[in-house]
C-alpha cells in the first residue's frame, strides 16, 4: 500500500488593505519579504513560497526595498517565490467584465517578466465565484482553479444528489461552466489555513497532525493531502521544514513534504477516482444557511461602486475605443498610460476594497486611485478626438456654420441624447482684461440656431441660450492660450447610432420651428409616446402600459426603508421593523421639461425615518455580539428624509429613466426602490453577471435561514414569463433581490457602522453620510425573444455619446465612419483596443444567449483571428458562428 502524501504549500493569504490601512499591511509585507529572501538562503529544505497568485506583491515591495530586486530574481528563478498568474485578487462579481480579463492578461504580461507564472486561477477569498471562470480560465491557458468559498463539502460518505450544483463530496471536482468549458476545481474544504502554524514539537505535533489530517481526509477524494501553511497575513513559518521532518517521523504510514502548487496539480489530478463530481455555473454558497455568502458587499459604500463603474466606462468604452480609432490617424496607441490607468483603477478591485468591507481609511485612499484612473481614461480620450477631429473633412457644411462630431464608442447600436457645447465666440486674454472680453461678448446679440446633417437637413435638437464661460488651450507647441468664449449647448436626441461609429453634425444661424406637441399633461401625471403610456399616482408610484402587449404594470419605483444593525458583509433587519414605504405618502410632482421629444417630471417624497438604530447597537457591537443575535431596535428619533426623483421619458422608447438625489442624515438603515412585475409563476429570473446574462433561481434551499436573498448585477436584474418580462436597468448599483418571486428590489444605499467578521471595527464613514444621486430605469417588452433589446438598452445607457466641435475644414477621415461593423444582435462586445505586441485591432465580446448566434464582424477586408484571453492566436479555424455563452476575442490584422 502507498503511503498518502501530504503536501504542505507555505503562503500568506495577502490582503493588501482591509482591517489596517494599506500602508500598515505594506511594512508588513516588507517584514514578510525580507523574511522570506533571508529563509530561501539560509534553509535549503525550504521548497518554495507561493505569493498569493498577485504580482502586485513584487512591486510594493521593490517600492520600499527597491535594493531587492536582484534578490527577487534570483528567488524565483530558483523556484522558491512562486508568482502569478494575477495583477490582484479581485472580487470578481463586482468588477467588470473585462476588469476581470484585464487583471489576467496585465498579471501574465507581469509574471512573464519575471519568470513562469504558476498555472492555478487563484480565488482564495473571493466572495462568491463567478460562473464563466472555467472558459475564462481555459481561455487564459489554465486548467485548474482554487477557491475558497461558494462549494458546500459534504464529504465521502455524503451522496450529493445532481441538483445540489454548490455541493460537492469532496475537495476535488470538475467546474463547468455555461458555455460546456470544464477545468479542475480545488476547494479549500477546511479552509486555506488548513496547515498552518504547524508544531514542531512532538506532544503538540502529533495533537495537531491527529486533527488535521482527519480533517482533510474527510473530503480529499485521492491520497495526496493538501495542507496549506499559511492564512491572511501570516508571517512565513521559519521552522516548516523542521515540523515536517518530526512529522514524518511520528507519522510513518504518510509522507509529508514541503511542496508547491504546479507538483500537487499534476500529482492529484492523476489520481482522480471516477466518482469526482462537476459544480456548474456560479459558485455562491446558495446551499447554506445564506448568512455568510457576503453578497451584501455589493450595496456597502455604495459610491465606490459608483465611481468604479464610472472608471470601468472610461477606461474600457470611451478612452481605448477612441485611441482605436485615433491610431489610424497617428501610427500610435497610447499603450504605457493605458496600463497606467489600469493599474491605478485595479488596486482597488480587491476583494476587501471594492467590496467596502474595510476601515474607513482603506476606503479613504481608493477615491485618490479612482479619481486618477479617470483622469488617465480622460486625457487619452480627449487626445484621441482631438487627433480624429483634426483631420476630419466637414467641407460639405456651409462656411458660417459650426460642424460637431458625434462618436458612439458603444459596441452596440446607442440611442439616446448626444450634448455638445458649441463655441460662437472666443477672445483671448491678449486681445484685453478678462472682465472686459466678459462685456463685450455679454453685449453681442443673441442669434437663433437649428442644426443640419451632412445632407442638410434639419435635426431635432434643444439649443440652450447664449452663455459666456472662460476657457484656456493647451498647444502641443506653446504657452496655454486662456479666453473667454460665448456658446450655447446642443442637446441632440439619435435614434440607433451605430456602433463604434461617427457622424458629423452642424449647428447652423436660423430658427426653425419645433416639433409641435408634448410628451406629457400639464400636470406631469400622464406622459405618452407611441410606445408606453405612464401614469403617475398621488404617491408618486408609476404605473406602465405596455401599448405592444396591452399590459399595464403599476406600483413602480416604490422606496423602501428599513433598519440594518448588521455590517459592511451582511444585511439584517432588526426584529420586527416595519418598512417605511414612500406609497404610504402623497408626493409632489412638477414638470421640469416637456417637448414632443422628451418629458421630465420631478417627484418628491418626505420620509420620516428613524435617524438610527437605538443605543443598544452600539455596545452589542463593542461586545462583538454576532449579528443574528442582536437585539438592537431603530430609534424612535426621526428626521426627515427628502428624496427627489427625475424621472425621463422620451419619444422613441419604452425605456423609462430615473435619476434619484437625496442627502442622506440617517444612520444604520437600507434604502431601495422596489418594481413589483405583477408576474406569477416564474421561478428563475436573469441577470447581468460577468460575460455572462445568467439565469438564477428566484427560490432558496432547504438550509437557507436568511430571510433576505441578495444578489450581484451589473446593469440589470430581469424576470419574465412565456409572454411578457420586466428589466430594471441601473448604473453602478450592484445590488438587487427578487422579493416575493415577483418584486425586483434594487439597493440604492446601505448605511452601517462596522466592519463586522472578526472583531469590532467602527466604520462611521460606511454610514455614507451626506448627497447621493442613483441612476436606474425600468422597461417592459414582449416575448422573451424581445427581452434582449432591453438589455442592450442597459448597456448603452452606461456609456455616453462622445461629442467634440470641428472647425469648417479640409481633411483625410471622412465625415462619417463605421469603424468595424458588427452584425450579430445578441453578441454585446466589452472592449475595443490595440494588442501590445503589433498594435492590432483586438475586439472582445459575448453571447447574452444560450444558444448559438449568426456573428459576422468587418474591418476594411480583414479576415478576423480567433484568440485566446491573453490575446494569442489560437490553433482553430475562425468560427462564423458564435457558441452559447461564448466569449470571444477576435484580432483584426492590418
Amino acid at each position: 500500500m502507498m503511503k498518502k502524501k501530504v503536501y504542505i504549500i507555505s503562503h500568506s493569504h495577502w490582503d493588501r488593505e482591509w482591517y489596517l490601512p494599506y500602508e500598515q499591511h505594506h511594512m508588513l509585507l516588507v517584514e514578510l519579504m525580507d523574511d522570506l529572501l533571508e529563509l530561501f538562503e539560509t534553509d535549503p529544505d525550504f521548497n518554495s513560497f507561493h505569493l498569493d497568485g498577485q504580482t502586485i506583491l513584487l512591486d510594493d515591495y521593490l517600492q520600499v526595498r527597491p535594493e531587492k530586486r536582484e534578490a527577487i530574481q534570483k528567488a524565483i528563478d530558483a523556484g522558491k517565490l512562486r508568482i502569478g498568474p494575477f495583477y490582484i485578487l479581485q472580487d470578481d462579481f463586482l468588477i467588470s467584465s473585462e476588469s476581470n480579463v484585464r487583471n489576467m492578461l496585465i498579471g501574465m504580461e507581469e509574471s512573464k517578466k519575471w519568470g513562469t507564472p504558476v498555472k492555478l486561477g487563484y480565488f482564495p477569498d473571493t466572495f462568491g465565484n463567478m460562473g464563466q471562470a472555467p472558459q475564462m480560465m481555459k481561455k487564459a491557458g489554465l486548467e485548474a482553479a482554487a477557491f475558497g468559498r461558494g462549494v458546500k463539502p459534504i464529504g465521502f460518505d455524503n451522496e450529493v444528489i445532481e441538483a445540489e450544483s454548490y455541493s460537492s463530496q469532496y475537495s476535488e471536482m470538475w467546474w463547468k461552466g455555461p458555455d460546456q468549458s470544464e477545468i479542475f476545481g480545488l476547494l479549500f474544504a477546511n479552509w486555506y489555513s488548513n496547515g498552518n502554524e504547524i508544531p514542531a514539537e512532538k506532544e503538540a505535533a502529533i495533537k495537531f497532525w491527529d486533527q488535521k489530517l482527519k480533517d482533510v481526509e474527510q473530503f480529499a477524494s485521492t491520497g495526496h493531502l493538501l495542507m496549506m501553511n499559511g492564512v491572511d497575513h501570516q508571517p512565513v513559518q521559519k521552522d516548516v521544514t523542521q515540523a515536517i521532518k518530526l512529522a514524518n517521523e511520528l507519522y510513518p504510514d504518510y509522507e509529508f513534504i514541503h511542496s508547491n502548487f504546479t507538483d500537487y496539480l499534476e500529482a492529484v489530478q492523476q489520481d482522480l477516482p471516477e466518482d469526482v463530481g462537476t459544480v456548474e455555473g456560479e459558485l455562491t454558497s446558495q446551499e447554506t444557511d445564506g448568512w455568510f455568502t457576503l453578497a451584501n458587499t455589493s450595496s456597502a459604500r455604495v459610491y465606490l461602486k459608483q465611481w468604479n463603474n464610472r472608471v470601468q466606462r472610461q477606461l474600457e468604452n470611451i478612452a481605448e475605443p477612441l485611441a482605436t480609432m485615433a491610431y489610424e490617424v497617428t501610427g500610435k496607441y497610447p499603450h504605457d498610460e493605458l496600463t497606467y490607468g489600469w493599474k491605478t483603477l485595479m488596486q482597488n478591485h480587491p476583494h476587501d476594497s471594492i467590496c467596502g468591507c474595510s476601515v474607513d481609511e482603506v476606503h479613504r485612499e481608493m477615491m485618490p486611485r479612482f479619481e486618477k484612473a479617470n483622469e488617465v481614461g480622460k486625457y487619452v480620450a480627449n487626445e484621441a478626438v482631438r487627433q480624429l477631429t483634426e483631420k476630419m473633412d466637414t467641407t460639405n457644411f456651409p462656411a458660417d456654420s459650426f460642424p460637431f462630431v458625434v462618436f458612439n464608442t458603444n459596441g452596440l447600436a446607442k440611442s439616446g441624447d448626444a450634448i455638445v457645447d458649441i463655441e460662437l465666440e472666443r477672445k483671448t486674454f491678449s486681445q484685453g482684461w478678462p472682465a472686459q472680453l466678459y462685456r463685450q461678448l455679454e453685449e453681442v446679440e443673441k442669434g437663433e440656431y437649428h442644426v443640419i446633417d451632412q445632407a442638410g437637413n434639419v435635426v431635432d435638437a434643444v439649443i440652450s441660450e447664449e452663455e459666456i464661460r472662460f476657457d484656456y488651450d493647451l498647444p502641443k507647441d506653446a504657452f496655454r492660450i486662456p479666453f473667454m468664449e460665448r456658446y450655447v449647448t446642443v442637446t441632440m436626441p439619435l435614434k440607433d447610432m451605430a456602433p463604434y461609429a461617427w457622424e458629423t453634425y452642424a449647428l447652423v444661424p436660423g430658427k426653425v420651428e419645433e416639433k409641435a406637441g408634448t410628451l406629457a399633461n400639464e400636470a406631469g401625471t400622464v406622459i405618452e409616446n407611441d410606445f408606453i403610456k405612464v401614469e403617475i399616482a398621488e404617491n408618486g408610484s408609476l404605473a406602465i402600459t405596455d401599448k405592444e402587449t396591452d399590459v399595464t404594470v403599476d406600483n413602480l419605483a416604490v422606496f423602501e426603508n428599513v433598519g440594518d444593525i448588521a455590517n459592511e458583509y451582511i444585511f439584517m433587519q432588526p426584529q420586527g421593523d416595519k418598512a417605511i414605504l414612500s406609497s404610504d405618502v402623497k408626493a409632489a410632482i412638477n414638470v421640469i421639461s416637456n417637448t414632443a421629444n422628451k418629458a421630465v417630471i420631478e417627484i418628491t417624497h418626505v420620509l420620516d425615518i428613524p435617524v438610527s438604530a437605538d443605543g443598544l447597537l452600539e455596545k452589542e457591537q463593542k461586545m462583538v455580539i454576532g449579528f443574528t443575535s442582536r437585539k438592537a431596535q431603530r430609534s424612535k428619533e426621526t428626521a426627515s428624509l427628502t428624496i427627489k426623483t427625475l424621472v425621463t421619458i422620451t419619444g422613441e422608447s419604452k425605456k423609462v429613466d430615473f435619476e434619484t438625489s437625496l442627502n442622506n442624515q440617517m444612520k444604520d438603515h437600507r434604502l431601495r426602490v422596489l418594481f413589483p412585475t405583477g408576474l406569477v409563476n416564474v421561478d428563475t429570473h436573469e441577470a447581468d453577471s460577468i460575460y455572462e446574462v445568467v439565469k438564477r433561481p428566484n427560490g432558496v434551499s432547504a438550509s437557507w435561514k436568511n430571510p433576505t436573498n441578495p444578489q450581484h448585477q451589473h446593469a440589470f436584474a430581469n424576470l419574465h414569463d412565456e409572454t411578457r418580462g420586466v428589466t430594471v436597468g441601473n448604473y453602478g448599483l450592484n445590488e438587487y433581490e427578487i422579493v416575493n418571486n415577483e418584486t425586483i428590489a434594487v439597493t440604492l444605499l446601505r448605511a452601517v457602522g462596522e466592519l463586522g467578521d472578526w472583531g469590532y471595527f467602527p466604520t462611521p464613514e460606511a454610514q455614507c453620510i451626506g448627497e447621493y444621486t442613483f441612476n436606474y430605469s425600468v422597461e417592459l417588452h414582449g416575448a422573451p425573444e424581445s427581452r434582449y433589446a432591453t438589455y442592450q438598452n442597459t448597456y448603452t445607457a452606461q456609456v455616453p455619446f462622445t461629442t467634440a466641435q470641428i472647425a469648417v475644414q479640409e481633411g483625410t477621415l471622412a465625415s462619417s465612419r463605421v469603424f468595424v461593423e458588427l452584425e450579430g444582435d445578441l453578441f454585446v462586445p466589452t472592449a475595443l483596443k490595440r494588442r501590445k505586441s503589433d498594435n492590432h485591432v483586438i475586439l472582445r465580446g459575448y453571447n447574452m444567449a444560450d444558444t448559438d448566434r449568426e456573428l459576422t464582424i468587418k474591418k476594411d477586408n480583414v479576415q478576423p483571428e480567433l484568440l485566446n484571453l491573453l490575446e494569442e492566436k489560437m490553433d482553430e479555424a475562425y468560427p462564423e458562428k458564435l457558441g452559447a455563452y461564448e466569449i470571444r476575442t477576435v484580432g483584426l490584422g492590418e
